[in-house]
């Protein structure tokens, strides 16, 4: 049995929902090994004169808890 753990991240970019999901997964694989899944819960954007500056993605990032405190 595998016991999962999730957490949020928010990832940015100034050019697509997409790479700003990226990037929130590519930031959460530094700190956080073993990523088996994401769900990509919000999206939304910064806007300054009528233009999308900065898309942002909150993404649920799943990996599994290691048993003896790792």
């Amino acid at each position: 049995m595998t016991t999962v753990k999730i957490v949020k991240v928010l990832g940015t970019s100034e050019e697509s929902w997409d790479d700003a999901a990226d990037e929130a997964v590519r930031t959460a694989s530094e700190t956080i090994e073993g990523i088996t899944g994401v769900e990509v819960e919000d999206k939304t954007a910064k806007v300054e004169d009528g233009e999308i500056t900065e898309y942002k993605t909150t993404v649920e990032v799943a990996f599994p808890v290691r048993s003896g405190g790792q």
